[in-house]
């Protein structure tokens, strides 16, 4: 586990095409605004060692885990994604030598693990910068498939483009590219992982309890996004009425399940992006 000390600001990533250097904030480019993300202030500290990319304990021993981003983690028994150590060299450059508000992500506290679950703010540059905005404008986070406030998912989402459209950091590897929902076998291929698509809907339909997006006629093979109509209240609200999105092309993230053909449950709006609107 990495270990924080006093002054450090250079980071040297192993991976070659991070190409980041000297002080790892100067990277980031957009900021998600403190009052765009969380809620009330629910501690400060100083981060004393980084557990993941995306998981530090402070110097009173708790464990922080950064709400609204994925990032690679080391995998259980098999190689770790790509960048992976690059992302942990990244939050430990910019958790180190500063005070760090933490901002309530979850309803409750902690998660099951008691980890604190928070947004986390450090205090440079004359004002408090996001964590989570300053790893995605590096291309060394994606944005989760839960946010939670639009406001924020906003402000967020627009350093992830921001950083793909760059090339930076994970958009450098084709491991991490936007899959593409018209060769379903590839999506499905990534089944197990997080990763984002981007299609045109072909068609919407209802059945039961669910809405079904679907991105081709053969459910069975064909890649389909699937949104619970108890959920469908929050779409309308955020301007993803879900029956409008036929012959809409959309980016859609979130964890590649298996359903005949490949498939991802949307129970958030923060998880559809209307790119045909870029």
């Amino acid at each position: 586990m990495r270990q924080l000390r006093d002054g450090v600001c250079v980071v040297a990533f192993v991976s070659a095409w991070v190409a980041t250097c000297g002080c790892f904030v100067a990277r980031a480019q957009q900021q998600a605004p403190e009052a765009a993300c969380g809620g009330q202030t629910i501690g400060r500290g100083v981060a004393s060692r980084i557990i993941d990319g995306r998981t530090f304990a402070l110097d009173d021993g708790s464990e922080v885990r950064l709400a609204a981003i994925e990032v690679p983690l080391p995998a259980r028994g098999a190689t770790a994604a790509p960048a992976e150590s690059a992302v942990r060299d990244g939050l430990f450059a910019l958790l180190a030598d500063t005070v760090l508000v933490l901002k309530q992500a979850l309803p409750q506290k902690t998660d099951r693990y008691g980890r604190v679950v928070a947004y986390a703010f450090t205090a440079r540059d004359g004002g408090r910068r996001s964590v989570q905005a300053d790893l995605l404008a590096s291309g060394l986070a994606r944005v989760a498939a839960r946010v939670g406030d639009r406001g924020c998912a906003s402000a967020l989402l627009s350093a992830e483009n921001a950083a793909r459209h760059g090339r930076l950091g994970l958009w450098a590897s084709s491991y991490y590219d936007v899959l593409d929902a018209e060769d379903p076998a590839a999506v499905l291929a990534e089944q197990g992982r997080f990763a984002l698509v981007e299609g045109s809907v072909v068609s919407v339909r209802e059945s039961g309890a669910t809405i079904y997006v679907n991105f081709g006629r053969r459910w069975t093979t064909d890649f389909t996004v699937t949104i619970p109509k108890r959920n469908a209240r929050s779409f309308t609200a955020a301007g993803l009425m879900p029956q409008t999105l036929a012959g809409r092309r959309i980016r859609v993230r979130g964890w590649i399940e298996e359903r005949g053909g490949p498939w991802i449950e949307a129970t958030r709006p923060e998880q559809i992006e209307l790119i045909d609107r870029d």
